[in-house]
């Protein structure tokens, strides 16, 4: 098959999706990978119905053909019993009968505004308690809008601010930073405050959810991202993440949010001490609210990094069962338009290798603008790609790179671009 070696190469995380399949799948597995614009999907779903003998499966993938809705007990099965070869193959079905090929980038950069925080998650390798704040950094509003006025004149589409819980970084703060970005730029898409950040904010402005949300938004605030989730399930939550906002609290400002008009991400940090049973309440509950408001685009599964942190005797989860929950939660989120791989948590490579198993977005340029992940040993210690490099990167594994605003309206196609040609390299910058 043509470009198989880019699948045997030593070290190429891509190998294990090969090793993983039985030796009877392997001309499958590499019909999925390599030869996506064949139209084998429809035959490759029926060969796994076929010739899964676990009924539980069986019915499982019938379900999958029929695009009917999957249980929290089929769920459970899956990440039981579900192969890595099953749960890619159908994953890979859905996304490419919701999406095709298209897989979207944006072009994105990130303000931190502060590491300090009030709260100790376990986890956490980023922050600094505010006690020892001089070992953190605090941004002014000038150096923030420094950062932004760094961007005039190139084609970013949004910025994305969250950061540490500052005491001192309160609503009327953060009101001006984003009144003062919208009047520099007002096209400048605004992603800001995790689910966390907004609960302090509100409570130490003694204002209600709705109240904050308002006022944000008339602000410049245009979107949510999808932090601070981690897992909903209290008895886990008590464990890594105690003192900050729990699972109701989380839902309760993203529906808010959504009644606005506003979109939102939604996320889950794995692997970690939670099971099977806490990621299935985590997504039943994620699943519910979308059903409610259809707000959220993607949903993004982050990887518990466990380096200089509170955590640091857990093992990180292997490379087969990160992908093994892209496509579990892809099956599952049967209501979310999109699946998102956070390139820099999971590294280049492995970018790559989740979209066969469910992922169309791997997210944007971000310009080395983000430490959250780089401090918890993250592959990318510099995270950071131009268009070209991942636009590259999603050609490398046979899909069709698409350039997206925040709210995934399509703005170019690169499927055409060829970057030695001086016109397309002059229409980058």
């Amino acid at each position: 098959f043509e470009d198989i070696h880019l699948f045997t190469k030593p070290n190429n995380p891509l190998s294990l999706f090969i090793a993983a399949y039985p030796t009877k799948y392997r001309r499958t597995c590499y019909i999925i990978v390599n030869l996506q614009k064949i139209k084998v999907m429809p035959a490759t779903i029926d060969i796994l119905i076929n010739n899964t003998a676990d009924t539980d499966l069986k019915n499982i993938a019938q379900k999958v053909k029929d695009q009917q809705r999957i249980t929290d007990a089929e769920c459970l099965t899956l990440f039981e019993r579900g192969s890595l070869a099953f749960t890619g193959a159908l994953a890979n079905f859905i996304r490419e009968r919701l999406h095709g090929n298209k897989t979207y980038f944006n072009r994105n950069f990130h303000i931190e505004p502060t590491n300090v925080c009030v709260f100790s998650c376990k986890f956490c390798s980023y922050s600094r308690l505010y006690a020892n704040k001089e070992e953190g950094w605090e941004l002014s509003i000038d150096q923030m809008l420094d950062i932004v006025r760094k961007y005039d004149g190139k084609p970013i589409t949004e910025v994305h601010i969250v950061g540490g819980v500052h005491p001192k970084m309160n609503m009327a703060y953060f009101i001006e930073l984003m009144q003062k970005i919208k009047a520099h730029r007002p096209d400048l898409h605004v992603k800001a405050f995790t689910a966390v950040e907004l609960d302090y904010m509100f409570r130490k402005a003694k204002l209600t959810t709705a109240e904050g949300m308002k006022q944000l938004h008339e602000a410049g605030l245009d979107s949510l991202p999808g932090g601070g989730a981690e897992i909903f399930a209290p008895e886990i939550r008590k464990q890594i993440c105690e003192d900050k906002v729990d699972a109701d609290g989380w839902l309760s400002i993203h529906e808010e949010a959504h009644k606005l008009g506003m979109h939102s991400n939604a996320t889950m940090l794995y692997g970690h001490i939670e099971k099977y049973e806490h990621r299935i309440d985590h997504m039943r509950r994620l699943r519910e609210l979308q059903d409610k408001t259809k707000g959220i685009n993607p949903f993004i599964s982050l990887k518990f990094r466990n380096m200089d942190n509170n955590m640091s005797n857990v093992a990180e989860s292997t490379t087969t069962e990160d992908m093994r929950l892209y496509a579990i939660s892809r099956i599952y989120l049967d209501n979310f338009p999109h699946l998102k791989a956070y390139w820099p948590m999971l590294g280049r490579q492995n970018a790559q290798l989740s979209l066969s198993f469910g992922v169309n977005d791997i997210d944007g340029t971000i310009d080395d603008s983000t430490k959250i992940y780089s401090m918890a040993g993250s592959e990318e210690q510099t995270p950071a790609m131009s268009t070209q490099e991942l636009v590259t990167l999603i050609k490398q594994v046979k899909r069709q790179p698409i350039e997206r605003d925040t709210l995934y309206k399509e703005i170019k196609d690169y499927s055409a671009v060829d970057f030695s040609s001086a016109e397309s390299l002059a229409q980058l910058k």
